[in-house]
């Protein structure tokens, strides 16, 4: 089945690709493991040279990588120029730090000499998802070739065409050939790349059900794996913050990209004394915004990715209405071309509506009311999901205290959830296990190896 590059904004098909036959994966497979091998045995510095390149064709290049991201995958164009522009800095920051993060470390034992020595694994297979294509990928194959590993790509079916800009970003970088490459391939052809004997090792990030799939086939043949997947994100407000300030951040934190991140805001959870006072600010804000052309900088609505995404995200609407919960506004297709979906807030939303107990991944924000700071930590932690969080609060201690009572892989204070090179990012219990991004996310991809010299 081809894959197919359809513009949201229109409904049209921009371009069609072919899958590859197994031949083509096999010979590819074997030309990247040969390649890993030479990569491996260049330095530190050759191969930050390399990275250094990379973030100058993503700045050389923004205008174009960004109006690709935004004819396949909808998001506005200026959102798309700041995900290339964070692309540069992920490479620049490796660039400049990878050597420092894999230095042998010296451990004192009972050996004349002993220590800890970092070594690449091989290839690693990464599976990455639509939402941010590119700086998803950057995020993981930045580390893991600076750490001395090769890539492979497998990306979201919808995005081929970025998949394609990317290996040749790679390309004119410098990347010695094969070192990176795209895999035009199926989900159903990528579970026989998992375990192939020339893949060490596999990132993924995609649904919950999806890393499931893929945990279990590495699992089978023993590959390490580092899986990030969805998100229920919650966004406490307590009863002493700026009301007004952070309805402009919930803004951001629940409707960048159209709702459609991992890390996006989506059970707003509120203390009943400041809870109208939330909602009529927020309610004014998001009422403010104005769908059109995505390109255009005036626009703030832009489609969602893919139609039959903009339909599920309804149905959960739907049923969490059916359920009890109470629509504020939004929450209605716009137009009669492109996946358009006019962004909505849900109020009193509870346990046991889709609204609270799915991930919305979409333009949704789901409004939930509680007593008091307590039953706001005991909410937030009522979910499967453990990727990120956020307090407000003009009492920083008090939101310090908070945000270690909540169960996820970040939780932010007076901001906005986001990633950063310089902090590790990942989740817990239906979110995945282990890390990207800092010290922790090279290391994830590596041999991990004791030295003892007596």
């Amino acid at each position: 089945m081809p894959m197919l590059s359809i513009n949201p904004a229109t409904g049209q098909t921009i371009q069609s690709f072919p899958t590859w036959e197994s031949a083509e994966i096999d010979a590819t497979l074997s030309q990247v493991a040969a390649a890993q091998t030479d990569w491996a045995a260049l330095s530190f510095a050759q191969r930050s040279n390399c990275m250094r390149n990379l973030a100058k064709v993503f700045r050389q290049r923004s205008e174009e990588y960004a109006n690709l991201i935004t004819e396949e995958m909808g998001k506005l164009l200026k959102e798309a120029r700041a995900e290339i522009e964070k692309c540069a800095m992920g490479c620049q920051y490796y660039a400049d730090h990878a050597q420092s993060y894999l230095n042998d470390e010296v451990i004192t034992s009972d050996a004349s000499r002993s220590m800890v020595v970092y070594q690449p694994l091989g290839a690693v297979l990464c599976i990455m998802p639509w939402n941010f294509p590119f700086w998803q990928l950057i995020r993981a194959a930045a580390p893991a070739m600076m750490a001395g590993n090769a890539v492979v790509l497998k990306h979201a079916s919808n995005v081929p065409r970025c998949a394609l800009a990317l290996e040749e970003a790679f390309r004119q970088a410098g990347f010695p050939a094969y070192t990176f490459r795209t895999l035009m391939i199926s989900a159903e052809q990528a579970e026989a790349v998992v375990a192939d004997k020339r893949i060490a090792a596999v990132t993924l990030t995609g649904s919950s059900a999806a890393g499931r799939k893929v945990a279990a086939a590495a699992g089978q043949h023993l590959k390490k794996c580092v899986l990030e997947l969805g998100g229920s994100d919650p966004f406490i407000v307590l009863d002493d913050a700026d009301i007004a300030f952070t309805a402009q951040q919930a803004l951001v934190a629940r409707f960048q990209n159209m709702g459609q991140s991992c890390i996006a805001a989506k059970r707003f959870i509120l203390v009943d004394t400041i809870a109208d006072s939330f909602v009529e600010q927020f309610t004014m804000l998001v009422n403010q915004l104005q769908s059109g052309d995505p390109k255009n900088d005036a626009t703030s609505i832009a489609p969602m990715a893919r139609a039959d995404l903009r339909t599920a995200l309804h149905d959960q609407v739907e049923r969490s209405l059916a359920a009890g919960a109470k629509l504020v506004t939004g929450g209605t297709f716009i137009g009669t071309q492109g996946a358009y979906y006019a962004p909505a807030i849900l109020d009193h939303v509870q346990p046991g509506m889709p609204a609270f107990d799915e991930e919305l991944f979409g333009p949704v924000a789901a409004i939930v009311r509680v007593k008091n700071a307590e039953e706001a930590v005991q909410l937030a932690n009522q979910t499967d999901f453990g990727l990120g969080g956020s307090v407000w609060t003009s009492n920083a201690a008090r939101g310090e205290a908070l945000a270690r009572k909540i169960h996820a892989g970040c939780v932010f204070v007076n901001g906005v959830v986001k990633s950063d090179p310089r902090l590790p990012f990942g989740g817990i219990k239906d979110s995945g296990y282990g890390r990207e991004l800092s010290y922790h996310g090279i290391r994830e991809f590596m041999n991990i190896k004791t030295v003892w010299i007596k």
